[in-house]
């Protein structure tokens, strides 16, 4: 019986020393070792072999990158405004041992620290421009926090800021710009549409007009060409005339027609003269007249004579 407690306590003794002496990291993870208590090592992933009862793991650091919500605070613009303001920061362990002797507590420091630098940032900047330099924000402070978080083996990979409320009043404010803005905007627009429906106007004016007159001065000139062409083809048709009158007068006899028309005429036209009234009109010189007449019976007499030596 007591040989067996021996044994029990034995192998416990010896399971305990396993324990101690055999260590296994996970991945992604640094565990820094002690040696009567003074920093001996760190261990990097997998199993690991430390002197039992003498080393001992102190300390055990994550190496993934860490999401930390900074905690909201009150920040005073450069005009005089408050601004509630939080955000969240990324940071990594990059030294396990600076981690872990650096500073008693660097996730508190670099909350810490990234709490004032954003309000020395902010504290920079109007209020508009507040809400327009977001990165340039979130710039300065991861800037500001990885130069001092070197020395506490942190890597501060990026800051994002969350939210960026200003009181009610300045909310009611800037709602009231933003509204105006936009009411100047529209009437803006409204007058730069009237504007450009006038110059539209004016410029459909201005060529329905010359359209009208380029219409009007082709009409003309289509006028114009079709009098003179009339023109022409009256003159033309009596120039033909004339020169048949002419052919005709040249031949046998057409001298003599022409005086036998002439007289014609001359006697028809002292008859209408004396039918339009009660007046009797007589040529001033009669003889002038039987002189006609007398032509015109000579051609005539001279016609039949022809006539009848030609029935012969």
């Amino acid at each position: 019986m007591d040989m067996t407690i021996v044994g029990v306590v034995l192998l416990i003794v010896v399971i305990s020393i396993v324990v101690q002496t055999i260590k296994s990291v996970p991945q992604q993870h640094a565990w820094v070792v002690e040696r009567f208590g003074r920093y001996h090592a760190t261990l990097a992933p997998g199993l690991n072999i430390v002197m039992p009862f003498v080393d001992r793991v102190a300390y055990r650091h994550v190496l993934k990158e860490i999401p930390l919500d900074v905690p909201g605070q009150i920040c005073i613009t450069r005009d005089n405004t408050q601004l509630q303001v939080d955000g969240v920061l990324y940071f990594q362990v990059t030294d396990a041992m600076k981690a872990s002797y650096g500073s008693s507590n660097y996730v508190q420091a670099i909350t810490q620290l990234s709490q004032t630098t954003l309000r020395s940032v902010i504290g920079k900047l109007e209020l508009d421009k507040t809400f327009e330099e977001r990165d340039l924000i979130n710039h300065s402070v991861v800037s500001a926090l990885d130069e001092a978080a070197s020395s506490w083996g942190v890597k501060v990979l990026r800051y994002e800021i969350k939210d960026l409320t200003p009181p009610k009043e300045i909310l009611h404010a800037m709602q009231a710009q933003i509204t105006a803005e936009r009411e100047k905007r529209a009437l803006i627009a409204a007058s730069e549409g009237r504007k450009q429906e006038q110059i539209n106007i004016a410029s459909g004016g201005r060529e329905a007009a010359i359209q009208k007159s380029e219409g009007e001065k082709q009409a003309a000139i289509n006028l114009a060409q079709g009098q003179a062409a009339a023109i022409l083809a009256v003159a033309e048709a009596n120039a033909q005339a004339i020169q048949k009158i002419a052919q005709a007068i040249q031949s046998t006899g057409g001298m003599d027609a022409v005086n036998l028309k002439v007289a014609e005429q001359y006697v028809n036209a002292f008859g209408n003269l004396a039918k339009s009234g009660n007046t009797l009109i007589v040529p001033g010189n009669l003889s002038d007249l039987g002189s006609m007449v007398a032509s015109a019976l000579a051609i005539v007499n001279r016609g039949k004579s022809t006539v009848g030596a030609d029935g012969r």
